[in-house]
């Protein structure tokens, strides 16, 4: 069943991403966002497709065989992207407090909320900075 899970899986990676997966289509970004494939092994790649950007059969989806699974692989780049979402946002969040802060004039509660505002999204920014090193160290030595 699982053989089965992971050739459908499979057969419909390389209809759709035949020309889009493989180690030379790995350099490929998009405003510094990985894709999906960016921590697989260069071994599930070229195929006998349409090129050499195209999954083979080195690629389970889920663990058969003795194989390891790739999902783990899709997920930590799924979550190293969103955690550089989260940075952005949280630097956004910091742009935003300081704004507040400027246009407080001088109001204790509104300059208070300002600083609040901006220590909590600084604290945010190196939370998301710290786990997103760690999820790309962990995706460089598990993916190769």
């Amino acid at each position: 069943m699982i053989s089965f899970i992971n050739a459908l899986f499979y057969s419909k990676l390389t209809l759709f991403f035949s020309d889009t997966i493989g180690d030379s289509c790995k350099k490929g970004d998009f405003l510094g966002l990985h894709t999906w494939y960016y921590y697989l092994p260069s071994s599930d790649f070229g195929g006998t497709g349409y090129g050499t950007c195209d999954l083979n059969s080195n690629f389970t989806f889920l663990p058969s065989g003795g194989a390891k699974s790739d999902l783990p692989l899709i997920l930590l780049a799924v979550v190293d992207d969103l955690l550089m979402i989260a940075g952005v946002v949280a630097v956004a969040f910091v742009l935003i407090g300081a704004f507040k802060y400027v246009a407080s004039q001088g109001n204790p509660e509104q300059t208070a909320q300002a600083q609040s505002t901006i220590i909590n999204a600084l604290l945010g920014t190196a939370i998301a900075i710290t786990a997103a090193a760690f999820v790309n160290f962990l995706g460089q030595k598990l993916g190769g």
